[in-house]
């Protein structure tokens, strides 16, 4: 086979062995789309003793772009990089590709300790990484697809905290359909949300690995106890009063008031606030792109 005909002439390692002493059994994924409250939940997870934090590799954006987006159409093209008939040879590259790379970057994770990667901007690319690391651990976090867009849809305005982002990499931001098509931003954003989500659901089902599907609802209701869940599901260690303290430190209520609020990285944090923040228009709009996949994540319960 091909991927044996690349090991013999590179020496690589098989299937299930780690590279660096990082085993790809503690590597914990975090997939979902942006403005899902990724960053919360890895900030809880990232400094819990025998944890670390990859803040957004986006590997799954450099591959799952190339495969999906750019030259999808093309998988059965021997020529293509990606292509159909080699693709047990580029998996075993991309594997090989993040574990080298996390080794260099968090040598303290070889042996027992775990490497939370946060990678809702590399949601698309999921099913890549997922299929290529299949020993992974796997975190589906999701959230109402109103609300993300919502989220965005502020973002994305004049003055807002990603126009703070922007001029710290030396760049102007450019004008935004948040301002002057605000129902386009909204169509391109619940399209967005579809990909992203969408992508990351179709890994997490065929994942036979251990994985959690985690609402960001229930983890603002309940915090300590969807987290307890998420590690229970995921069968990883972690010391019930550190979580707890790690839990109380980065709480909404424990955020300065200043940082908070429109315009703000931290704005709301209220499921539901979609109905102040958008209009009915704009929520018919996400609806109709996004409903399969809402009613999918977010059935109606019955009361009966």
């Amino acid at each position: 086979m091909i991927r044996d005909a690349w090991r013999k002439i590179k020496g690589a390692s098989p299937v299930g062995e780690g590279t660096g002493g990082v085993k790809p059994e503690n590597l914990v994924w975090m997939f979902g789309t942006a403005r899902t409250g990724s960053s919360w939940l890895s900030a809880i997870m990232g400094e819990i003793q025998g944890y670390s934090r990859w803040h957004e590799p986006l590997v799954g954006h450099l591959f799952g772009n190339l495969y999906y987006v750019r030259a999808g159409h093309r998988g059965e093209d021997e020529h293509f990089i990606l292509g159909a008939r080699y693709r047990e040879l580029w998996l075993e590259m991309v594997r090989r590709f993040v574990l080298d790379s996390a080794a260099a970057r968090f040598p303290e994770v070889a042996g027992v300790r775990y490497l939370i990667i946060k990678e809702p901007q590399g949601s698309m690319g999921a099913p890549l990484l997922m299929e290529a690391l299949p020993e992974s651990r796997m975190i589906l976090l999701v959230r109402d697809p109103r609300d993300v867009v919502a989220s965005n849809l502020d973002a994305h305005k004049k003055g807002t905290w990603t126009t703070d982002l922007m001029k710290k990499g030396g760049k102007e931001k450019p004008p935004s359909l948040a301002e002057s098509r605000p129902d386009d931003f909204v169509k391109g954003q619940a399209r967005r949300y579809v990909r992203d989500v969408g992508n990351a659901k179709l890994a997490y089902e065929a994942h036979k690995g251990l994985k959690v599907l985690v609402r960001y609802e229930d983890l603002r209701a309940d915090t300590l106890n969807t987290m307890k869940r998420i590690y229970s599901a995921l069968q990883m260690p972690v010391d019930e009063s550190e979580l707890a303290r790690s839990v109380e430190k980065h709480s909404w209520e424990n955020i300065p008031e200043e940082e908070k609020g429109q315009g703000k990285f931290h704005r709301k944090a209220k499921p539901g606030a979609w109905r102040e923040d958008l209009t009915p228009e704009q929520a018919e709009i996400i609806e109709g792109v996004a409903g399969p996949l809402l009613r999918e994540l977010y059935p109606v319960r019955s009361t009966a």
